[in-house]
């Protein structure tokens, strides 16, 4: 085999070898371009679509703005209901007694719910956003009124 023979034997290799690392280049590159891209930066792209999806909706921003009017109102409602059940125990029958302490129960525990789930979603950060300034910020469970203008 002469020198000639073996340089270009060489010369031939060395070309499939940078023509298969140039391939595996390319792949990666189009991987990268068209798949893994998105794979990476999925978290962030999840995290924004999230956001816009809720906090940067118009009607999410509406109807959580309404929904804290609406439990604070539901609270009040509730404690209204009880106070004219108290006052008709007063002078109420025993059957009737009976009837008004069960719905007092029951509205007691409803206007509990009310509260939790008020102070629930104030405490959520991407809702707390949209909590008008002239309600508070908390409701307390324990207070026999609640006021839901400051």
């Amino acid at each position: 085999m002469a020198m000639g023979q073996v340089r270009e034997g060489a010369r031939l290799g060395a070309w499939a070898v940078a023509g298969v690392i140039g391939l595996a280049v390319l792949y990666v590159i189009g991987a990268f371009a068209f798949g893994a891209a998105g794979w990476i930066t999925a978290p962030f792209r999840g995290e924004a679509d999230k956001r816009e999806n809720t906090v940067g909706s118009g009607e999410f921003r509406q109807t959580t703005y309404e929904e804290f009017f609406d439990l604070c109102e539901a609270v009040q409602n509730a404690e209204g209901t009880i106070q004219v059940l108290q006052e008709e125990r007063k002078s109420a029958s025993e059957t009737r007694t009976t009837q008004i302490d069960q719905s007092i129960t029951a509205l007691k525990a409803s206007r509990i719910e009310s509260v939790n789930d008020y102070n629930s979603k104030a405490a959520q950060e991407h809702r707390a956003l949209f909590h008008d300034k002239d309600l508070p910020y908390r409701l307390d469970a324990t207070a026999e009124r609640t006021t839901c203008t400051n």
